[in-house]
């Protein structure tokens, strides 16, 4: 499950797309074979599906350069105006397996802003963590705010909430620039990140424009649900 936030006046043009088989080609095992997103509205309206990728928008989304490799492999093409969406991605016909939620910001010149990105899902043990992604476009270094969150899932239903999630942020190449356990045990920060449980985890950073990956671990290898949550700060 995927989310994100648009901030702003103007309605905002994206892409969101599901990514499965070619993972594989990155070296990651176990991958969606074909995987159906579907988008919906903060009421929960369902606004588009889609399975394969070439089968609806597929000039729209060639146009964007950003069409899937795969054909088997999901994107919709959405202008979307300021509010709350949701991201569901599934294996056609009940299938299993690593998928890639991605949310692609087509319209940097309105006046608004793709202001927060979200996953939620399963966080395992050895390799089975939650990653989450961002690229910070040139053009300034924004202040972000990435956000572990677990026991509090339990407020909103979620039966298994991952009980002490940590929290590390990697650059382009690799290297660990921050990390997080419990939060109140790091850097200060905004109201805007304050947590409602102590064992959550939170890094704020100014970032310079680049590609980022957040990884969601269980101390202890606990496991359970967990969220991930990138906001940008204006």
């Amino acid at each position: 499950m995927g989310g994100f936030i648009i901030t702003g006046n103007d309605p905002k043009r994206v892409i969101v797309r599901g990514i499965g088989p070619s993972l594989g080609e990155r070296g990651v095992e176990g991958e969606l074979p074909n995987p159906v997103i579907e988008l919906f509205n903060a009421s929960g309206a369902s606004m588009r599906v889609n399975n394969d990728w070439m089968d609806t928008q597929a000039a729209k989304i060639t146009s964007t350069g950003l069409a899937p490799t795969n054909s088997l492999e999901s994107a919709i093409v959405q202008t979307l105006v300021p509010g709350s969406y949701t991201v569901r991605l599934r294996g056609e016909a009940g299938t299993a397996g690593v998928g890639l939620v991605e949310i692609y910001d087509l319209d940097s010149v309105a006046d608004s802003t793709l202001a927060n990105v979200s996953t939620r899902g399963a966080v395992g043990i050895g390799d089975d963590v939650m990653i989450g992604g961002m690229i910070i476009d040139a053009g300034g270094d924004p202040i972000v705010v990435v956000r572990a969150i677990g026991p509090s899932l339990a407020n909103s239903g979620s039966a298994a909430p991952l009980l002490d999630p940590t929290l590390e942020l990697y650059n382009s190449n690799g290297e660990q620039i921050a990390t997080n356990d419990d939060w109140k045990d790091g850097q200060p920060i905004a109201a805007k990140a304050t947590l409602l449980e102590d064992r959550e985890s939170v890094i704020v950073a100014s970032l310079a424009p680049g590609n980022y990956t957040a990884i969601v671990r269980g101390k202890d290898n606990s496991t359970g649900i967990a969220l991930v949550e990138v906001y940008r700060i204006p």
